[in-house]
């Protein structure tokens, strides 16, 4: 019988630079462009956000600061400054290079039986920046893995990617029970923030941070048991109504995100059918889930943390815990939205807060199109 694929040695890194978000939050309604009704959505969008504080590589916008770099903020002057495209992405790929390598070697060596040789397949995510050759060449090169892994990247998905990315992964698993796959998702957006009073923008000035995160997927039967999620299956769905109000698009002065306020809305009126058909698959627990009980057979929640108001409709609609959220929520408050990298964070507080050997875990992300990808796992941690 095939083995089904695992996730393991599950890792994470955030940038040095923390920021406050009340700091932020006068930076951005200070700017001399931005009117009263502007500042009032600023006010609204970032103190209704739910975070306290986000990780980013822009030194200067913190306030304790030391750099005299004044890409992206004049803290003499006060001023956001708006560099043009290129010149964020050459920040995303100085520091997206070195995260990639960093967190993708810190999931190696936190795994006590496999090895850089062990690697068969490298797949990256990231919709933040872009060059050639990639991150996945980068980590390939960086961690000294062989040249003929193969290698794999995800590009400009949104927020959604990494459930893609393991979904990629588990598929090379079934095909090959001897396949290592490291995955690893970098996300670096903040590199994009710049002052507006477009509503919209304003939103994702509010919400978007930077993190990385890497974990191993294999089918191996290994010796040492560590914490894990077995992959069980994965669903897509597309809420097309939503198309408009969740897309991310490359204009002159970086990637603009439009995130509408009727993404919670239309999320709220779509998860049940958008995520019936892979609890359909599950017998008991698909009963369970038409009669409005699924939260009491799944016991964990990794939703990506879209926003808080996102994190709301999912709550409400799926009839789930204030416990069942804590994983999302604490990793909203504590980071943002680091895009991509933000599910596999909320994944890994699970696992770190002690879930129980057998139970099973629930991962949703949501990303342009308005897609909606979905995951049913079960914790592997080998201790009863």
């Amino acid at each position: 019988m095939t083995r089904s694929a695992v996730l393991r040695s599950l890792r994470t890194i955030v940038p040095d630079t923390v920021i406050e978000q009340h700091e932020v939050r006068d930076i951005f309604a200070s700017q001399p462009d931005v009117g009263r009704l502007a500042q009032r959505i600023i006010g609204a969008s970032f103190n209704g956000s739910g975070i306290d504080t986000r990780h980013t590589v822009i030194e200067e916008l913190s306030s304790t600061a030391s750099t005299d770099a004044t890409l992206f903020f004049d803290r003499e002057s006060g001023l956001l400054q708006s560099p043009g495209t290129a010149a964020r992405n050459d920040v995303y790929i100085r520091e997206a290079s070195r995260l990639f390598v960093e967190v993708a070697r810190s999931a190696l060596d936190a795994d006590p039986d496999i090895v850089a040789a062990d690697v068969t397949h490298v797949i990256t995510a990231s919709c933040t920046g872009f060059h050639a050759p990639g991150p996945e060449y980068e980590i390939v090169r960086g961690l000294g893995l062989s040249d003929s892994v193969q290698r794999y990247h995800l590009g400009f998905m949104g927020c959604y990617a990494s459930l893609p990315a393991l979904r990629a992964a588990s598929q090379f698993c079934a095909a090959d029970p001897d396949a290592v796959v490291l995955v690893v998702s970098v996300e670096l957006c903040t590199v994009h923030l710049r002052s507006s009073e477009d509503p919209d923008l304003i939103v994702a000035n509010s919400l978007f941070a930077d993190g990385a995160a890497a974990g191993i997927v294999t089918a191996r039967d290994l010796p040492t048991p560590v914490p894990a999620v077995r992959l069980d299956g994965f669903h897509t769905a597309i809420a097309a109504e939503g198309e408009k109000d969740m897309a991310w698009t490359i204009g002159d002065h970086g990637f603009e995100m439009i995130l509408s306020t009727k993404v919670p809305q239309i999320i709220g009126e779509t998860i049940i059918g958008a995520i019936r058909p892979l609890y359909a698959r599950e017998g008991e627990l698909a009963a369970a889930f038409d009669e409005g009980r699924v939260g009491e057979r799944v016991e964990h929640w990794a939703i990506h943390p879209g926003g808080r108001s996102i994190l709301d409709r999912v709550q409400e609609r799926l009839q789930l815990s204030d416990a069942q959220l804590h994983p999302a929520r604490e990793t909203l408050r504590e980071n943002g939205n680091m895009s991509s990298a933000t599910v596999l964070f909320v994944i890994k507080r699970i696992l770190d807060d002690g879930a129980a050997d057998g139970s099973r875990v629930a991962a949703m992300a949501f990303g342009p199109g308005l897609t909606a990808e979905s995951a049913l796992m079960t914790v592997t941690t080998g201790v009863s």
